[in-house]
This record gives structure tokens, C-alpha cells and sequence, in this order.
């Protein structure tokens, strides 16, 4: 075991005592012992057999270049290093221990954020102890996998008047989005009571998108299976969770680089730029006129099946 991988399992004062760095080791995220069955080995004898892995992870994160707020959206999720491990098992049947290391560091390091992976895996029913390996890798070192288009949710985005919203076939709608393979995410409009107006632009705008998202909340109070949502780690989390979103616009709206050109009171026509954003299969409008849209768009009455 090198220095640098022993380090990488030790308390942070052991850690900044040996890089000289007291004050400040480096930033980490870490899994620990994180039991998976999986279908491993190059031995006969292990083939066919799930056994259990025991996975450890630490990955070295690149400081923030902006104080975090309390922001997930600025951090590296600790799903990406789930779902680095969760993929990689279910992509292939591999016989080395050594070789599904280095696939879960190389998709690790895909991250923006990620600067240094150190993956421990240990086989738990191969003797009296734990057989494992335990690599390190850094960016720049391999180029790292890029996702799959296909691991990449495409969902359907339901944007909702309030008409439908108050509607008793609302559970029906839910039921059929439910059934359907792609996730699904609802959009809404403000209610139909006035909001207040300030005359200001920029004020104003945030009242807007506030109204919106108080009407996701009236939305979720109809039925459980609707969860409000405002980031974009939340978001990927119930399209690959199978969980019903309730999109609430703010951060997503006022943080993009590139964002929408219409205004928060066109609530529709929002959808349509959110729909574009997500990499929707399609938008689906009930009980308003379909906008325009970078993706395919239908509009249907209350009642009628998505």
C-alpha cells in the first residue's frame, strides 16, 4: 500500500500532518464499507456464485471556487460515487478486482469536482479475512469515461394548469405517469390569486417564480407521490429513482448561465425552456396551449391520458 492511499483512509489530522499542510488538508468526500453482491472472480469456482464486496472510496475535491450556501448543486453528490460502483457491477461481469477499481475511479473522475480517487475493494467470503486491492488515481492520469448517453434520464415534463391540478382525475394522471418507463417532472403555473407587484423588474421576477412554487406546494398537498424539487442533484436523484417531481423554478432559473427568455409569468412557455434544459423526451400541456419548443410538444384536456 503507498503512502498516498494509506493517507487517504486516515483521519484529517493525520492526513494534513504528512503533506505539510496543518491548517488545511485537502477537502474529501468518502463511502465507507459499502456492501454489494455482485458476480466476481476469475476463479471456476466463483462463477455463478455472488459474493460479497466491501468498497471504500475517498475522492479528493477541488476547493470551492465560491462559498457553497448550503448549495448541493456545488458539491459532489455522494451518488456519483454509488452509482460509479452500481454501474460498473451491472455493465459487465469482470474477473478482476484490480479492473473494477479502476472503472469506478476513471467514472468517478468524470466529475468536474473530483481531483484524486482512492478505491478500496474487499472480497468478504473468499477466506478467514478480507481479500482486497486498493488503488489511486488522479485526473489527468487516464482520460476518464464519459457517461453513456443512455445512463442519462430522459424524462417527460408535464407542465399543469390549475385547472387540471384541482381536477378529480389527477390521481388517473399520476397512475399513468407512474406506469410510464420514462421519470416523469410537473411543472406548474402561479395560482389564479394576484401576486404582489413591486414595479421592479428583478424584484419582481423572484415574486413571480416564488408564486410558482407556491402552487407546487398546493400541487404536492394533492397527492404524495408529488415531491417538490428545486435543484438539479435532486432532480437526477428521482429520475433515476423513480420518484414524481414537482419542478419549484427558483435556483434552477436564477442560476443558469443561459437562462430563460421568457418571463415566470408566461408559465407555459418556461416549461417549454425547462423541458429543453432536462433533455426531455416531450412536454405534455394540460388545460393550456402547447408553446413553443425546443422538444416535441402535445396538449391535452383534463382527463385524457399522457
Amino acid at each position: 500500500m503507498t503512502s498516498d492511499t494509506r493517507l487517504a483512509f486516515e483521519p484529517p489530522l493525520a492526513r494534513a500532518e504528512a503533506t505539510g499542510q496543518p491548517s488545511r488538508p485537502h477537502d474529501r468526500i468518502s463511502l465507507r464499507d459499502h456492501v454489494v453482491e455482485a458476480d466476481i472472480g476469475a476463479f471456476q469456482l466463483e462463477r455463478g456464485k455472488r459474493q460479497r464486496l466491501n468498497f471504500s472510496v475517498v475522492v479528493e475535491v477541488a476547493p470551492p471556487k465560491a462559498p457553497l450556501d448550503d448549495d448541493v448543486d456545488r458539491i459532489l453528490s455522494y451518488d456519483t460515487i454509488t452509482e460509479a460502483i452500481g454501474h460498473e457491477l451491472a455493465a459487465e461481469r469482470l474477473n478482476l478486482l484490480e479492473t473494477l477499481a479502476e472503472k469506478i475511479a476513471d467514472r468517478i473522475l468524470h466529475a468536474p469536482q473530483a481531483m484524486r480517487v482512492f478505491v478500496r475493494i474487499e472480497k468478504l467470503d473468499r477466506g478467514p479475512g478480507a481479500l482486497g486491492v486498493e488503488i489511486v488515481r488522479a485526473r489527468g492520469q487516464t482520460p476518464p469515461t464519459a457517461p453513456d448517453d443512455d445512463e442519462v434520464p430522459h424524462p417527460v415534463v408535464v407542465h399543469l394548469a390549475n385547472a387540471a391540478i384541482a381536477d378529480e382525475s389527477l390521481p388517473a394522471l399520476l397512475d399513468a405517469l407512474a406506469a410510464d418507463p420514462r421519470p416523469a417532472i410537473l411543472c406548474v403555473g402561479p395560482s389564479d390569486l394576484p401576486a404582489p407587484q413591486t414595479g421592479h423588474a428583478m424584484t419582481q421576477r423572484r415574486i413571480d417564480l416564488l408564486a410558482i412554487e407556491q402552487n407546487a406546494w398546493v400541487l404536492a398537498a394533492r397527492d404524495d407521490r408529488c415531491v417538490v424539487v428545486a435543484t438539479r442533484t435532486e432532480l437526477d436523484w428521482a429520475m433515476k429513482h423513480g420518484q414524481i417531481s414537482v419542478w419549484a423554478p427558483s435556483k434552477i432559473v436564477l442560476d443558469a448561465v443561459d437562462g430563460p427568455s421568457a418571463s415566470p409569468r408566461d408559465a407555459a412557455a418556461l416549461s417549454a425552456w425547462f423541458a429543453g434544459l432536462m433533455h426531455a423526451t416531450e412536454l405534455v400541456c394540460f388545460g393550456v396551449e402547447a408553446p413553443e419548443s425546443a422538444v416535441p410538444v402535445r396538449s391535452l384536456d383534463r382527463g385524457e391520458k399522457p
